[in-house]
């Protein structure tokens, strides 16, 4: 069972002293998540203003920085909307860049993903397909690329623990009528973030955690770095497979 690590998000330093931003901060938090446990790192360039960016220069900082630290684990950048709201701008700016990563994530409720994910594909670059909505998991499909993609990513935003799985459940049940075979990691976001983890573990799917899907621990501690969230994520699964509790 993978467990990816989400290093940053879109989270400030105002939410947290720790979160890592520039190149050299994401390449020692990438290498202490995968040292904690972690089998592959997601996160969200940054440029020199510390805002989410996909500028080339920018890209290829962190991904050389990230590469440098953890060679060995596949890592992926966010290709959000809201980085660069235009589609057609967000594509070009894509299509320039010089160094790409593993994966990319690409939410498939957002105008322009196919478009986008059929350049990253071209360019050898996998897609982690991300689903949190029906909107979602209805533009995954019609793009006719879910078999080509790495994983499907199930991301429901509700903050009630119900609500959130609900969701979920109906996501997968559309996945599975539609015959998409792809791996599937579950994650959830702060309040939610420890309950998915077990409901991933539930399901044998792969699952997230890290600064962007939440600050503290299951005690409501905060966590002083991304290591703590993927040595308790990976004690939860570890003890879950063992017939345990984590909690």
């Amino acid at each position: 069972m993978l467990i990816e690590c989400a290093l940053n998000g879109g989270r400030t330093r105002s939410e947290h002293p720790g979160v890592p931003l520039s190149p050299q901060e994401l390449a020692e938090s990438a290498r202490g998540a995968v040292e904690a446990g972690a089998g592959a790192v997601h996160f969200h360039v940054r440029g020199k203003d510390g805002r989410e960016s996909l500028e080339g220069d920018d890209v290829a900082s962190a991904i050389e920085a990230v590469r440098a630290a953890v060679p060995a684990i596949p890592f992926g950048v966010s290709t959000g909307a809201w980085i660069v709201p235009d589609a057609k701008a967000r594509r070009e700016k894509v299509a320039r860049w010089k160094i790409v990563p593993a994966f990319a994530s690409i939410n498939f409720n957002e105008e322009g993903s196919a478009n986008l994910a059929e350049l990253l594909l071209s360019r050898g670059v996998a897609i982690e397909a991300g689903v949190g909505s029906l909107e979602g998991v209805e533009g995954l499909i019609a793009s006719k690329l879910a078999g080509r993609c790495l994983r499907v990513m199930f991301e429901p935003e509700q903050q009630d623990v119900k609500a959130a799985l609900d969701v979920f459940r109906q996501l997968e049940e559309i996945l599975d009528r539609e015959g998409v075979k792809i791996p599937r990691l579950l994650h959830g976001l702060n309040r939610t973030a420890w309950d998915l983890i077990d409901a991933a573990s539930e399901r044998g799917y792969d699952t997230r955690i890290g600064f962007e899907d939440v600050l503290t621990l299951p005690d409501g501690n905060r966590a002083a770095r991304n290591a703590d969230l993927i040595a308790e994520a990976f004690a939860r699964v570890r003890n879950f497979e063992h017939g345990t509790t984590a909690h």
